[in-house]
């Protein structure tokens, strides 16, 4: 819906130098000091330890596609002596909106157009930042500067910026949707807390509304295509750490998240994109509440939202797409302590589409994953065979 001349793309990655499975490993080890020492990372910009250079073209209109790809950390990106406009996020467009600088948890993506400047008498910098407020600041590490060119001719002067007065950073529930859709009515509420607690294994888990994710031996989406009625519109037979919810066919969801943890999280939801109706405290009563704007009556649709320390967010979608999804922590080693559950999309639709191809069942039985039955691959609600679920310490 929007007319550019060009098209940059600005992919931003955390690299540490040990891998997910070694950091979750660690995390997990009930022998280990909890939380781990911080293990600060370099950063890599389409894929390469420093900043690209993008080319304008004075007069020209550019669209800036920045990708947040981390694992675990934070970025920032700003374009001084230019202005951006703000027109998608994660996918679903926005109406333009101005600011100075794009914020980015783990999982989110903004577009941005630039204008050019009328003349090419000067270059300019731009800067991409990585960092994490749960990590103790270390100069040159954490947080980390990069900066990259906007070439507007070769060998052309750099022209000195300063950030405006008042900075505008992106705000997502701010954001209008471009498709001018209302907000959603809601049908059913579902609460979520979120939580960081030591269980009594010695590990220390992530939950969700006290239940920490493992997956099923068999996958939910086997379960319910394999299940007798109505066996798989029961939550309890996809397995007590499985998390499951099943959502009815056009169920008009409202999501409310609340983070009394001492970490913020974003939170991506497969299968949906959702709208953003509120955020507020859950500590400060006297501190306002951020609702969609009024102004366009249309709130911003994305799929991973940051749910900041001490609030709560509230989320709406509506269940037309008919399948087994997840909701999770974007930042890896939180997903794989267990934040996360499973939502079951209208099973009794899902079950009249197109069946699993058998290749897909073949790479499955490859890998001595069951494809048949309940959570734990038996019938009924017999679990057999699934790990008890850990205790909460008291």
């Amino acid at each position: 819906p929007y007319h550019y001349d060009g098209d940059y793309l600005l992919s931003l990655e955390d690299w540490f130098q040990f891998e997910i499975a070694d950091r979750l490993k660690n995390s997990l080890d009930p022998t280990q000091t909890f939380p781990p020492p911080p293990n600060y990372p370099y950063s890599l910009l389409n894929g390469y330890p420093t900043a690209p250079s993008f080319q304008f073209k004075p007069g020209k209109t550019y669209r800036i596609r920045v990708i947040n790809m981390s694992t675990t950390e934070w970025f920032q990106f700003n374009l001084p002596g230019h202005q951006m406009r703000v027109i998608e996020a994660d996918g679903e467009y926005s109406q333009p909106s101005a600011v100075d600088g794009l914020d980015l948890g783990p999982g989110q993506r903004y577009s941005v157009l630039v204008a050019a400047h009328p003349t090419d008498s000067h270059n300019y910098h731009y800067n991409a930042t990585q960092y994490a407020i749960f990590d103790p600041r270390l100069e040159g590490r954490n947080p980390r500067y990069y900066q990259g060119l906007i070439e507007y001719r070769k060998g052309a002067p750099i022209m000195p910026t300063t950030e405006p007065q008042n900075f505008k950073w992106v705000n997502d529930i701010e954001l209008c949707a471009l498709s001018g859709n209302p907000p959603l009515p809601v049908d059913r509420q579902i609460e979520l807390s979120l939580g960081l607690y030591q269980f009594t294994t010695g590990q220390t888990f992530n939950t969700i509304n006290n239940i920490t994710y493992a997956p099923p031996k068999v996958p939910s989406l086997y379960s319910t295509l394999t299940l007798d009625a109505p066996l798989y519109t029961n939550e309890a037979v996809y397995g007590p750490q499985t998390h499951a919810i099943v959502l009815k066919h056009l169920e008009h969801i409202e999501l409310v998240i609340k983070n009394p943890s001492v970490l913020l999280h974003p939170m991506h939801l497969h299968g949906h994109a959702f709208q953003i109706i509120e955020y507020g405290s859950i500590v400060n009563q006297s501190e306002p509440v951020l609702r969609y704007s009024a102004k366009c009556n249309a709130p911003m649709q994305r799929d991973t939202f940051v749910v900041p320390v001490n609030h709560y967010v509230k989320l709406r979608f509506r269940a037309d797409n008919p399948g087994v999804w997840l909701l999770h922590c974007h930042m890896d080693v939180h997903f794989g302590m267990g934040m996360a559950l499973t939502f079951i999309e209208a099973p009794d639709v899902l079950r009249r589409r197109p069946k699993v191809p058998e290749t897909m069942l073949e790479l499955c039985r490859a890998q001595g994953i069951r494809t048949e039955g309940n959570g734990a691959g038996n019938a009924g609600f017999d679990l057999a065979g699934l790990p008890t679920p850990p205790t909460i310490k008291p």
